[in-house]
């Protein structure tokens, strides 16, 4: 594949194709996984004239081996836990309860952080689009699923301009709907698909997010 330019011509290149299926839909909410995924969601929302906005996933480690994932809260409150890896290592529930709260502080420091005191959108009985600038191992998109499929949307749809094959394919189990712009063989990582990969800041976030709800004020987005 030609590499995107940057996160807005791979947003704008998905958006596309996300709007080739989706387009001219009153029922749509995007919602991307920050970083990266806000400058991409952005475009997308902008190709659906759509509501966008961030859902934040936030990992659970184990005690003392924070890399391996025991669950994963997110936005709206939701906790995702693995059981399998709870029962095999016998993590105490006042373990578990003590991590939520601590990641649940720093969720909540980013929503506000990224947000501001702007609602969160509306998501039951919508059509959700999970947006993230590419997918390796899918791993926190599968959180983001899990949680999201609690607050009831009618349909989610994952979309990004980059993803292994595989992952992609995975996906295709647990949503409605997989949009994946470029799917390079063989596949190394996500920065691969940039020429411009460069890390998007807390600043950027905001910023976007808060240009979107500019263009689009809160009534349109209800």
């Amino acid at each position: 594949m030609t590499p995107f330019r940057d996160r807005t011509e791979a947003g704008r290149t998905l958006g596309r194709l996300v709007a080739a299926r989706y387009g001219g839909r009153d029922d749509l909410v995007v919602l991307a996984l920050p970083r990266g995924g806000v400058p991409v969601g952005y475009e997308v929302a902008r190709a659906l004239d759509a509501p966008l906005d961030v859902f934040l996933v936030r990992k659970l480690g184990v005690p003392g081996h924070p890399e391996l994932a025991m669950g994963a809260i997110a936005s709206g409150g939701t906790r995702v836990m693995n059981d399998e890896i709870v029962a095999t290592l016998g993590i105490p529930s006042a373990w578990i309860e003590a991590v939520t709260r601590e990641e649940r502080v720093e969720l909540h420091r980013r929503e506000v952080a990224f947000r501001g005191r702007r609602p969160a959108p509306v998501v039951a009985g919508r059509i959700a689009i999970l947006v993230d600038d590419g997918l390796a191992t899918g791993s926190t998109m599968r959180a983001a699923v899990r949680a999201l499929r609690r607050q009831r949307p009618s349909r989610i749809v994952v979309a990004v301009p980059i993803g292994a094959r595989a992952t992609c394919e995975a996906l295709a189990s647990e949503v409605e709907d997989v949009i994946c712009a470029e799917t390079p063989e063989p596949f190394a990582a996500v920065g691969q698909g940039y020429v411009d990969f460069a890390p998007t800041t807390d600043e950027q976030v905001h910023d976007v997010l808060a240009r979107a709800a500019h263009a689009r004020p809160a009534g349109a987005a209800s």
